[in-house]
C-alpha cells in the first residue's frame, strides 16, 4: 500500500472540506449565545460568524468530522455527481448564479477527484514488458545467418567494397546485439534489471544501447552527451532515466503535486472562446474548467478500471468513455453558457484543439519539474 498516497486523501479531503460552508447540527441547549463571538442565535448558526450553534465534543464526532472532511458525504455529493455527468451545463449555470447551498464547490470536488484518483491508481498493476525468449533469439540468430551469407555472396560477385563494407557493418552490429540478448538470457543484465522489462529498454534508450532506428536517435544522442559529460537539460533527464523507478516515482510525486496547474493552464484558453462575448467573467471560466477536468478524472478512473480488470469489455468502455468527452463538453458548453447548437458545436471543437495544447504544455511541465533538476 502506498502510504503516502493515502496519506494524500486524508489531506485533499480535509483541504477540500475547508472551503466547503461549515456544517453543524442542534443538539444540546446553547445558552443562546455563540460559543466564538459571544453574538445571540436562535438556529443552527451564528448569524454573525456562521459557526453552528451545537459544539460536539465527543470523541465520535471526530471520527464523524474526519470522515466528512475526507469523503464529503453529505446530501450535496448526491445532488453534483448525477448533474456533473448527466447536466453538467445546468450544475455550472447554478453554481456561476449563486444557487450554491446544494451543491459541492467546483473547487472542492476537484480536489478530492484528484486525490481519490492518484491513491486509486497507485493500487493499479504494473505490466513489465516480455523478458527475453529462447525462440525470439533463435529466430534472430536465423536472420543474422542469413544476412552473413548474403553479405559472403555479395563479396564474391560484386566488385564494389564499399557497399559489401556497409553490409557487413549492420550484419555486425545485428549479430553484437544478439550477443548481448543470449548474454542476457544466460546470466542476466549487469544492472540487476530484468532482461526485456519496460525499465531494462527505457534505460537502453538513455544510455544510447537501443536498436539504432529514428525513434531512438534522440536517446542516443543524449546517451552521448551523458557519456561525454552534456550539461543539458537532454542530458539531465537521460541521466535520471537511467534509473527508471525512481524517475517513474518523480514523475508521479510530480503529477500528484502540480495537477493544479491544468486549471490556471486551461482558463485562458476557454475564455478566448467568448472573448467576444459580454456577461461572463474569468471567474465562471473557472467554475467551467473545475467542474469538466473533474469529470474527465472520473472518467480517467473508469477507463483504468475497465482497461486493467475488465478484459475485452473494458476495451468496449474506454471508447464510449473517448466518446464521451467531446460529448460532455459540448453539453456543458451548451448549457453553461446559453449557447446555441451551432455555437456550442464550433466552440466545443475549438476547446478539443485547446485541450491538446494545455496537455502539451502540461506534460512538458511535468517533465522539466520532475526529471529536468
Amino acid at each position: 500500500m502506498d502510504i503516502e498516497a493515502a496519506g494524500g486523501v486524508v489531506t485533499g479531503g480535509l483541504l477540500a472540506g475547508a472551503v466547503e460552508k461549515p456544517t453543524g447540527k442542534a443538539g444540546e441547549t446553547h445558552g443562546g449565545v455563540c460559543s466564538d463571538c459571544g453574538a445571540a442565535t436562535s438556529g443552527n448558526f451564528c448569524s454573525n460568524c456562521g459557526q453552528p450553534t451545537h459544539v460536539h465534543r465527543t470523541l465520535l464526532h471526530l471520527g464523524e468530522e474526519l470522515l466528512h472532511g475526507v469523503m464529503h458525504f453529505d446530501a450535496r455529493i448526491w445532488r453534483t455527481l448525477p448533474l456533473l455527468w448527466l447536466n453538467p451545463g445546468r450544475l455550472t449555470r447554478e453554481w456561476v448564479e449563486g444557487r450554491r447551498t446544494r451543491y459541492v464547490s467546483p473547487l472542492a470536488i476537484f480536489l478530492f477527484t484528484l486525490f481519490v484518483m492518484f491513491f486509486a491508481l497507485s493500487f493499479a498493476p504494473h505490466h513489465e514488458g516480455p523478458a527475453v525468449q529462447a525462440d525470439e533469439i533463435a529466430q534472430q540468430r536465423a536472420a543474422v545467418e542469413a544476412a552473413q551469407r548474403t553479405v559472403d555472396e555479395l563479396r564474391a560477385d560484386n566488385p564494389q567494397p564499399q557497399a559489401i563494407q556497409a553490409a557487413q557493418m549492420v550484419v555486425d552490429q545485428r549479430r553484437a546485439q544478439l550477443t548481448q540478448l543470449e548474454t542476457e538470457l544466460r546470466d542476466g543484465r549487469a544492472d540487476g534489471l530484468k532482461p526485456g522489462s519496460w525499465q531494462a529498454s527505457l534505460k537502453d534508450m538513455a544510455t544510447g544501447d537501443a536498436d539504432d532506428e529514428p525513434g531512438h536517435l534522440q536517446a542516443k544522442i543524449a546517451g552521448q552527451e551523458i557519456k561525454s559529460g552534456g550539461h543539458g537539460l537532454g542530458a539531465t533527464i537521460a541521466k535520471k532515466l537511467q534509473n527508471p523507478d525512481l524517475a517513474l516515482y518523480k514523475l508521479q510525486q510530480t503529477l500528484y503535486k502540480f495537477a493544479f496547474l491544468l486549471v490556471p493552464l486551461s482558463i485562458p484558453f476557454v475564455a478566448l472562446l467568448f472573448l467576444w462575448k459580454r456577461g461572463f467573467t474569468l471567474y465562471d471560466h473557472g467554475v467551467f474548467v473545475l467542474y469538466s477536468l473533474t469529470f474527465m478524472a472520473m472518467l480517467l478512473m473508469l477507463m483504468v478500471v475497465a482497461g486493467t480488470f475488465w478484459g475485452t469489455f473494458g476495451l468496449v468502455v474506454i471508447n464510449l468513455a473517448a466518446l464521451a468527452v467531446p460529448v460532455h463538453m459540448f453539453a456543458q458548453m451548451k448549457g453553461a453558457y446559453s449557447l446555441s447548437i451551432f455555437s456550442a458545436l464550433w466552440r466545443t471543437v475549438a476547446l478539443m484543439v485547446f485541450c491538446t495544447i494545455v496537455i502539451g504544455l502540461f506534460v512538458t511541465a511535468i517533465i522539466y519539474l520532475g526529471l529536468g533538476h
